[in-house]
């Protein structure tokens, strides 16, 4: 008899207990639990489907503990697609009513409210813009006020400087003979903390020949509601956004968000089927125009939902090795995941600080002047990482480095 409920047990049956996925889990490889690895977590999970064992406090926290960050299904034989159970696992487990209410309440009212609504994040960027601007963060970060809530001051720490929100125009013609028309997901983060890398990645699809549509009506992907288990939430604002694209009407849905481009991916309709990652697009079209030197030394680190979840690598690496002058190399561990994870690193601190620490001291060791990422998570994961460590390190999306080589 089992009790599966939005947990898909049919795909536990994959997995085939072989093993081979320990080496690449983060966190087993920080415990050395065999319950806080893919392999163990499934059991725990077909455990729970089958009544043989409780839907307790040791799965779920098991289900948080996980980052989801699919390194399991790059090395998994038996083609698990583990981040679609955990994800399945975590919205059964609140379904049940076994999570905290308060936590539940918390999370699920700062994503579908806060996250979800332009409007309310906008505004919210836009007081967090004052608070630095102004000289109070300066302030507050000296007189330590933020001291006696944790949960806040980690928050205030990730925090990178706030740019001007962007607001791309509907339509951005190509530059010289067009090559195709695409459209081009603007996000909901991506413009109000990292509106640069979104007006660079227009710009430089514009340089290279193709016209790009912006639709105002698009919206938040729904990715880190998913993670967090809530699918209504994840489905409502994926309908949305198929609304807003036709998929008909452009070649590609550019992105350059590794998380929203796995959740976009993932949807397995058409829309799901025109996603490309700004890197691998142009890699595979090839630059028309050809960037100036840049002579600087940059370590690339994978975001795990590019790697793992889209398997896109070898682009972003041949995207900036056409930048003349530019000396490439991988990030010792880049295949690892960095601890941001969605909101892993405000859930599970101390675990995402000690997967931080392994990327810090990776820089440290090979003293790179930019860390290049394709990730708002990761961005800005490891930009307060080497904030932190006083390391002269910029942290920047493979896009900004291309738009930064047609500039000179």
């Amino acid at each position: 008899m089992t009790e599966a409920g939005r947990l898909d047990y049919a795909a536990t049956l994959d997995c085939v207990h072989c093993g081979l996925c320990l080496p690449h889990c983060p966190t087993y490889q920080e415990t050395g639990r065999e319950s806080s690895s893919p392999r163990g977590r499934i059991y725990l999970m077909r455990g729970v489907a089958e009544q043989r064992i409780p839907l307790d406090e040791l799965v779920v926290e098991e289900m948080s503990f996980c980052l989801a960050c699919r390194a399991c299904e790059s090395a998994c034989p038996a083609g698990v697609r583990y981040g679609h159970l955990v994800e399945g696992m975590r919205a059964e487990i609140d379904a049940r009513g076994a999570r905290g209410r308060l936590g539940r309440f918390v999370e699920r009212t700062a994503l579908r409210r806060v996250v979800a609504s332009r409007r309310v994040l906008h505004a919210f960027a836009g007081a967090l813009r004052l608070y630095q601007r102004s000289g109070l963060q300066r302030a507050v970060r000296a007189a330590r006020l933020l001291a006696l809530a944790p949960p806040l001051a980690r928050m205030e720490r990730m925090l990178p400087a706030v740019p001007d929100a962007h607001r791309a125009p509907a339509l951005v013609p190509a530059r010289g003979a067009r090559r195709g028309r695409v459209a081009f997901f603007a996000g909901c983060v991506m413009p109000e903390l990292f509106g640069p890398v979104n007006a660079a990645t227009i710009d430089v699809l514009a340089r290279n020949g193709f016209e790009v549509v912006v639709p105002a009506q698009q919206g938040c992907c729904g990715a880190l509601h998913r993670h967090a288990g809530d699918p209504e939430a994840a489905d409502r604002l994926h309908a949305r956004n198929r609304e807003a694209f036709a998929p008909d009407d452009f070649d590609a849905l550019i992105l350059n968000s590794a998380g929203c481009g796995a959740a976009l991916r993932d949807g397995g309709d058409a829309l799901a089927r025109k996603v490309r990652d700004a890197s691998e697009f142009l890699a595979d079209a090839g630059l028309r125009e050809a960037p100036g030197a840049l002579p600087l030394r940059v370590a690339y680190d994978d975001p795990c939902h590019l790697l793992h979840g889209q398997r896109v690598a070898a682009q972003p690496r041949a995207l900036l090795r056409a930048i003349p002058r530019l000396e490439l190399f991988d990030l010792p561990g880049c295949r690892d995941c960095c601890g941001a994870a969605g909101i892993y690193n405000l859930t599970q601190p101390a675990m995402s600080a000690r997967l931080l620490e392994r990327k810090v001291q990776a820089i440290r060791d090979t003293a790179p002047q930019v860390v290049a990422t394709g990730n708002p998570g990761c961005l800005l994961q490891i930009g307060a990482g080497v904030r932190a460590a006083g390391l002269a390190v910029e942290v920047l999306h493979p896009i900004e480095l291309l738009a930064r080589a047609y500039a000179r």
